[in-house]
Order: structure tokens, then sequence, then C-alpha cells
């Protein structure tokens, strides 16, 4: 049976339709808003696996058919999912994982497919109402639904479910997850909104989450399947309460001495390894595994009390302490542009590269992004952590990179200002905790010393939350490995001293209230202001000057309608120009050239190139040109690219030619002065240059132009005087 609904949200209709089309998955759903339509699924197997987490994914399907695209490549059909697509992926994924029973390991998969799009509303929170409404109607045991919207902010308005060409101008992007009860996600880029505006955007968000909520539990009543249930297995402790008393303790008195962290994991190994000769292992198969989960869940409660009741954390600061910070800049000497941020134990290397605007990422996806000038890419080695393992760019990758991308990315000059593609990398050298907020940090700093005229610093900040389930909680600031793992949220923000730039909350509990996100949004704004004071003590201001290593960039403008000259046929004009001075042009619809190299003498020549070709060629003008073929009546000269003049044979010499061969060869370099230029443009010359100039001889009174005297240099002058400089460069 086919069963449709629809909802009003932000103006917009959304349409809900069950039992159409995938009945064979354990729950599906078509969602619709105007010609923008997903296909959702949810499908879990019967059987758990042996594991001690949940294994859930989230796959979304861009289908190049659904913009009435062709997919690029040679094979022609969709690839890899796109950046977008696995952005997506994870922010669907967040708000539903904490929303599955504790014990519930079954193989479950989200599959999210987009089979139309008008390329006008982003995707995105349609795909996780989707998700939810998959899940509820299925048998799978999933606890409450979830709404979710997207909220704009332009001209002073807050927009719900803003279309991608409002986002363009609006000043906040923010999407928002929740139940009928509480918040679930939150995830923002902005440029420099105020933490008092952020809340009342979350509230917002949240009143059309608390509708879509309640339309899915009218769904539910008619249509939803009854849910599986996941009996807890009761699971007797292998360890006694006599050693338990013990094991408390000494994990007590570990935390009492404010250990590292490699230090205190040596100290629970040694502890593990001692409780385990005090119990029979043939009666406790896979002793060593259970040993070490009871002295979790005993270390876990053990730092969650001390936290709220004594105001302790594991490494014994405050609830809104900063671990110690330490930044270096200009620490590699051949990069751009180069730092060392470090906060605790957590410490990344940024660097920036600067390049031509040929070299911007060219996207292809749906959305009407196609390129950008700027990216960030976040690498987390095993080294990191101590470990060994594969090096991998995974999706956790991905996204860390994207959130610190977008807290930068509003205060980078815009292209005009600043004509290049810049690329920052953040390699974490050591990770304990807030990585993501690291690489904001060195990432700035990188781009300072890379000369780079950013508008403001930028700092980010990791917020934790330890939520008891009387309701009493501590919101902790700059949360270490540990705090993020026994916690209930970590809570990132980033910003300038203006305001917020980018947010991410992720939750393990089922949702925080407005209260909390407005004392961790207050707590974290100090936070920041420490980092930035820190950050400027190490570097006040952007370098005056590019890298010696960097290339140079200059813009130029010509007329629109000389865009054709430059580039030349199929392009030979441009390939010529780029090939003989090693530079990169990009040029405009505008008529804005921007010409890119490592010499600044390379670039000079090549803007001479271009203005010469683009030279409107006048009566009386003196060029040194090159004989390009020989004919009968005349010689055809080269005297600008492009451009090539007749030398009537009569017009050879002072004296009586008899042949044109017999005066000029291909090749040959002559001088000659510009006699007349025909209605039809074609252009007289003549080799007789000094008869002119002196006034003895006449140029044609047809001409455009009347031969003036002052211009009697021997050769093409240079036409540099209004040319913009390029960068000074940095020893």
């Amino acid at each position: 049976m086919i069963k449709k609904y629809e909802l009003e949200l932000g103006g917009r209709v959304f349409e809900f339709e069950f039992g159409k089309i995938a009945n064979l998955a354990d729950g599906a759903v078509t969602i619709k808003v105007d010609d923008t339509v997903l296909l959702v699924t949810a499908c879990a197997r019967d059987e758990a696996m042996d594991v001690d987490f949940l294994p859930l994914t989230v796959e979304v399907q861009e289908k190049s058919y659904a913009a009435g695209k062709m997919p690029g490549g040679f094979f022609k059909r969709e690839g890899r999912p796109s950046e977008q697509a696995i952005l997506n992926c994870r922010l669907v994924d967040r708000p539903l994982r904490p929303l599955f029973p504790k014990n519930y390991h079954n193989d479950t998969q989200i599959a999210i497919t987009v089979l139309s799009t008008d390329l006008e509303l982003p995707y995105s929170s349609m795909g996780i109402l989707g998700a939810s409404m998959a899940l509820m109607v299925s048998d799978i045991p999933f606890s409450e639904p979830v709404g979710a919207c997207e909220i704009g902010y332009v001209d002073g308005e807050l927009i719900v479910n803003p279309t991608y060409e409002q986002l363009e101008t609006s000043e906040l992007h923010l999407t928002v997850a929740g139940t009928s009860e509480a918040i679930m996600m939150v995830e923002a880029g902005a440029k420099f909104v105020s933490e008092e505006l952020l809340l009342e955007a979350l509230e917002l968000a949240q009143e059309n989450n608390v509708k879509m909520a309640e339309l899915q539990k009218k769904i539910i009543q008619d249509i939803g399947k009854d849910k599986n249930i996941i009996e807890e297995v009761a699971i007797d402790p292998v360890i006694n309460d006599k050693l338990i008393d013990s094991s408390s303790k000494k994990l007590i008195d570990l935390y009492d001495k404010g250990l590292a962290k490699s230090e205190l994991s040596e100290e629970k190994s040694k502890l593990i390894d001692e409780l385990s000769k005090n119990i029979d292992a043939e009666e406790n198969p896979d002793i060593l595994a259970k040993i070490k989960d009871e002295i979790s869940s005993l270390e876990k409660n053990i730092v969650r009390n001390r936290i709220i009741d004594k105001g302790i954390r594991p490494d014994n600061r405050k609830s809104d302490e900063i671990r110690d910070l330490e930044s270096e800049v200009g620490v590699l000497p051949r990069v751009h542009g180069s730092s060392i941020f470090r906060r605790g134990d957590t410490q990344a290397l940024g660097t920036v590269t600067l390049a031509s605007l040929s070299e911007k990422q060219k996207l292809d996806f749906l959305s009407p992004l196609t390129e950008k000038t700027f990216m960030l890419h976040y690498n987390f080695p095993p080294y990191s952590v101590g470990e060994s393992g594969r090096f991998m760019t995974s999706r956790r990758e991905q996204g860390h990179g994207a959130l610190a991308e977008r807290a930068i990315k509003p205060v980078l000059p815009s292209e005009e200002d600043w004509p290049y593609a810049m690329r920052v990398v953040s390699d974490i050298l050591s990770s304990n905790g807030s990585t993501s907020m690291a690489s904001v940090c060195a990432g700035i700093l990188s781009l300072m010393d890379g000369g780079v005229p950013i508008k403001e610093t930028v700092a980010g900040i990791a917020m934790g939350l330890i939520l008891n389930p009387d309701g009493k909680y501590a919101i902790l600031t700059d949360i270490q490995g540990l705090e993020d793992h026994l916690g209930d949220m970590d809570f990132k923000v980033a910003g300038s001293k203006s305001g917020v730039t980018a947010l991410q909350m992720d939750i393990k509990v089922k949702g925080v209230t407005p209260k909390i996100l407005s004392e961790a949004l207050e707590q974290a704004k100090k936070a920041r202001m420490d980092i930035i004071d820190h950050m400027e003590s190490t570097l006040p201001e952007p370098r005056e000057e590019v890298s010696e290593f960097a290339p140079k960039t200059v813009k130029i403008k010509i007329p629109t309608d000389k865009i054709g000259m430059v580039i030349g046929s199929g392009g030979s004009t441009i390939k010529e120009i780029v090939s003989d001075f090693d530079v990169t042009i990009d040029i405009s619809d505008d008529g804005t050239v921007s010409i890119g190299g490592v010499e600044s003498e390379r670039i000079d020549n090549a803007i001479e190139r271009i203005q010469s070709i683009i030279k409107d060629v006048e009566v009386g003008d003196v060029y040194q040109g090159k004989v390009v073929k020989l004919m009968d009546f005349g010689a055809f000269v080269n005297i600008l690219p492009g451009k090539d003049g007749l030398v009537h044979i009569s017009e050879i010499s002072d004296e009586r030619v008899d042949s044109v061969e017999s005066a000029y060869e291909v090749g040959q370099e002559v001088e000659v002065i510009v006699k007349k230029i025909d209605s039809q443009k074609r252009i007289d010359l003549s080799a007789r240059v000094e008869k002119y100039q002196s006034g003895e001889l006449s140029l044609e009174e047809s001409s455009p132009k009347k031969f003036d005297k002052s211009r009697s240099n021997s050769k093409r002058k240079s036409v540099r005087k209004n040319n913009p400089k390029p960068p000074t460069l940095r020893n």
C-alpha cells in the first residue's frame, strides 16, 4: 500500500512516500522537495556480529543523471564517492548512532540515493530525515525519530532551508539534527557570527526538528513495523568485589599523579597483568579481554565521577583550563609557509603551497559549486598515536579536513585581491585530542608565514561534556583523548575575535539542551581568545612578502574584445607565451589576465608580450619585424604576434629593387614603418623609415592617425609603465 505524507517547513513542502519502490528493504522512503528527490533505504542483518560496537554504515550515492549530467572519465559511469557525498555520509551517521541500543551489533546500512536534483536546495538535511524515517518504519531497533533542517542568515534574517543562491551571501550555514526532546548534532560554517545569533539559530532549527519528529511519530502509528527486541545479556564479572576495590584505589592513585598518556597506559597494562594472575584462566577464557573491558568500565566511572563531584580532570586541570601551548613558524626551508602548533600532547604540522589560479580545484558533484581556490587536507598517520598501520585517507580524515577548511575560509582574501590557489596540509605529528582544531591553528600560522594576507587570526577549541543520569553535568575546555573517549560530547568551535567561523558537535547521549550548548559556547569563546593571543605572540600578522620559492602572480586588464587575440587559434598564442617565459596564464571573461611564475623578470616579459599583442597598430608606428613570406609584388612582415603587414617592392628601398628575393629572405629582421591601414585593417608597411620620419615622404592621408615625429624611436618601445609590480621576494 502506497502512503503519502506532507509537511511544510520554511515555505517548502516536504513530500514523503512509502510503499512504492524498494519494498524489499527493511525500510524505505522517497523524499521530494520541489524537483529534488531522494530514495533512502535501511537494511540490517538478522544476526549480530561478534563485535563490541555498532556496525553502522551510511552510503550516499550521487547519480549524475539526477542533474542531467554525463559522468566524467573514460568509462562514463559513477566512480568513487565525491567529497560532498562522503561528508554527507558522516552528517547522517552522527545524529543516528547514539539512538541505537547499546548492545545492538547487527550490520546495518543506510543507503541514500539522489534520484533528481534541481541544484537549488542542498540535500544534506533531507538525507538525515530520510534515514530516520526509513529506520523508524522498519523493524530495526531504532529508538526515536530525528528531524533535521538547515539555517541561513541573510540580510539580518534567519532563513529555514536556504537555497544555494542564498547561501552564497549568507553569513551562516547551520545544519541541526534533533529529536523532539533534544539536539543531537550540529554542523556549521559561518562568517564571524556571534554566539547569541548561533543560539537563536539553534532554537529555530530545533523548533522545525520537533515538527518533523512529530510527523514521524504519526507515520510510525500508521505503517511502522514492530521493532526487533534486543535483550540485555547479563555478563558475570571476572573481577570480584575485593579486586574491584583494590583496582579502583590503584586507578585513583594513578590519576592523582597526573601521569602522561603513555605512562598511564603502561601502568594500566601492569594492573591488568596483575589481575590476570589472580583469576583462573581455564574457567574464564579470553581472560585478558574481559579484564580490559571491566577495567575500562571502572576507569570510566572513576574519571566521570571525579570530574562531576570533585571538578578534577585526569590531568588535574580545571574545567576551563587549556593545556600548555607552543607554536613555531618557518620550520621548513623550501615550502611556501610552515608552522608547528602544539597543545598538550597534540601536535600538528601545517604547510601552505601557493600556485596560480589555473591550479584551483575542479569540482564534479551535485552542486552549483564547480571550483575552489582554497583546499585544506588533513592527514592522520598511525605514528601519531604510537602505532603502525596503513597510510590512507579515510572518511574521518576528509571530515576533519573539511571542518578546518570551513573554519579558515572566511578570513582568506578574495580571488580578486589575491590571485592564488592555496593548499594547506595539516599533518598530525602526535594526537591526544582535538587534532582538527589544532589543524585550524597550524593552518592559520602557516598561511601567515606564507605571506597570505588573512583578515584575522582564527583558532579552534574542542569542548567536552560529562552528563550524569541525574542531570548533573560538567563542561570541559580542550578535551584530551581520554575525556573524548569517556565523555558524552565533542563540541568543536573555531573562530576569530570577531566571531565564530565553524561549529561541529557530536554526542554519545540522547541529546543536549540549548542551555548546555550556550554554556559551552561561552566557555569556548574564552579559550579561543587565549589561543589567538598565543598565536599572535608567535606571529602578530602575515608576512609582507611571499617566499622566494613561491610563484608570483600579477594581474593586468585587457579589453574583452582582445581576449581571442591573446588566446590565439586553438590556444596557439597563449601556449607560446607560456612556453617561452615559463609562466602560467589565466584569463577571465571580464578581461582580467593573471600571469604567474617564479621569476619576476619572466612575468614582466610575458606581460610585455601580451600588451604587444593587444596594442592597436597605428600609422607612423615603427617596428622591428620579421619577414615571413615573399611574393613577386612584395614581402609580408610580422610586426606583432598575429599581425602581418605588406612591404611593397617599391617600399623596400630608396633605390630600385629588381626582385623581392634579391632584397629579403624569410626570417630576416627588418625595420619598418606603418604607412597605411585601410578600411579592411590591412597594413601597408615601408622599409624607407628615415624618409617618412624626416617628412620627405608623406604618410597616407586616409590613415587613422597622422605620423607623430616625437615617436621616432627605431624600435618598438616597452609599454609597461602602468603595469603592477609583482610581490617583493622574501630572502
